[in-house]
């Protein structure tokens, strides 16, 4: 995100060198081969999510119009950050397309990447309120607070995109056009690194603590209730006269069963905090290694060589890739929506 906060400086930051390029060998070929293959199946996979939340009506709702955000940010990136990011690996990190595609790259890359890793933090924030106070938290005030916080992602995302085009940093192309990058404001680039993923990092795991300690005192009430003393017995029974709890006599101790219900709300929030920590965990796998050189740069003017850059920026992009895998995963709707949909193609 140094480039522009966040891939800014990464993906923007391109040194042309001034010889001529050098033919690719087998082993570059193989890798921008996957490179394009992943920039691919990115883009489908997350405009197959945007297709199903569009076509099938139970979608319409929240948390899916969180899914939706993240999606649209998403199909940005593959649809014009990596596909311009492919072209600059492929000549070699020499800018061989004009001021204009250079701006585009940039705002791009900065404005679909700052808003996929906000979204995240967004859905992450909707599973924990509706886990921690699901009785409150309900239908109409959800739909507005997770409105709320797309505007707010998007908000953050665009500003943080336009700062370099409205006077605080430069966005520079050399003179013949083979760099494209943007100068280093100390200030701005650690703000924005900051903006655009240390703090949603901070966010996300506070949250996902959070959620951790709710399902496991959850889990563990339901254990320890489901044998209880005998000293107990006379106790219960009478509790059970105004608790929806059945009891059973079994020996020196009797079982409480939790209603099914309960039991399968239980069994649903453990299963939203499963999915979240697998999101959550990706997302930083993916895009610390990145932001982490972002700010080593802008404290320290530490040069980090193209490849490293290329390596961490690729990592970051495919974060995109990740995360309709892991969300439709967890969901069983979109299962059964992308079956049907796929039955419905190929009859």
């Amino acid at each position: 995100m140094a480039s522009s906060t966040q891939n800014v400086s990464n993906m923007t930051s391109l040194d042309g060198g001034g010889d001529r390029p050098r033919p690719l060998s087998l082993l570059g070929i193989l890798t921008l081969t996957l490179l394009a293959l992943l920039t691919l199946t990115t883009f489908l996979c997350n405009c197959l999510v945007l297709f199903t939340i569009w076509r099938v009506r139970i979608f319409h709702r929240v948390p899916h119009n969180l899914v939706a955000s993240m999606a649209v940010s998403d199909s940005l990136v593959a649809a014009v950050a990596m596909p311009l990011a492919l072209v600059n690996e492929t000549h070699r990190y020499r800018w061989l397309l004009g001021r204009l595609l250079c701006h585009l790259w940039i705002s791009c890359d900065v404005l679909g990447c700052t808003a996929s890793i906000w979204s995240v933090t967004a859905i992450a924030l909707d599973r924990y309120w509706s886990i921690k106070d699901h009785l409150e938290y309900k239908l109409k005030m959800r739909r507005c607070i997770s409105n709320l916080m797309i505007v707010l992602t998007w908000l953050m995302a665009t500003s943080i995109s336009v700062l370099p085009f409205i006077g605080w940093n430069e966005v520079y192309t050399s003179a013949d056009m083979d760099e494209c990058f943007i100068k280093q404001a100390p200030l701005y680039s650690v703000l924005s690194t900051v903006g655009a993923f240390y703090l949603p990092l901070c966010v996300v795991f506070f949250v996902y603590w959070k959620i951790y300690k709710v399902t496991g005192f959850r889990q563990g009430t339901h254990k320890q209730n489901s044998i209880i003393p005998t000293m107990q017995i006379i106790e219960n029974v009478k509790e059970s006269k105004q608790s929806p709890r059945s009891a059973v006599p079994a020996g020196h101790g009797r079982a409480s069963f939790q209603p099914a219900k309960k039991l399968w709300n239980s069994r649903k929030d453990r299963r939203a905090a499963l999915m979240v920590g697998i999101l959550i965990g990706v997302f930083v796998l993916c895009w610390l290694p990145f932001f982490i050189c972002e700010l080593l740069k802008s404290l320290c003017s530490h040069r980090i060589p193209h490849i490293w850059r290329s390596i961490f920026l690729w990592l970051g992009y495919s974060n995109s890739f990740f995360n309709p895998l892991i969300y439709t995963y967890f969901n069983r709707h979109y299962r059964n929506a992308f079956r049907n949909l796929l039955l419905s193609v190929q009859c």
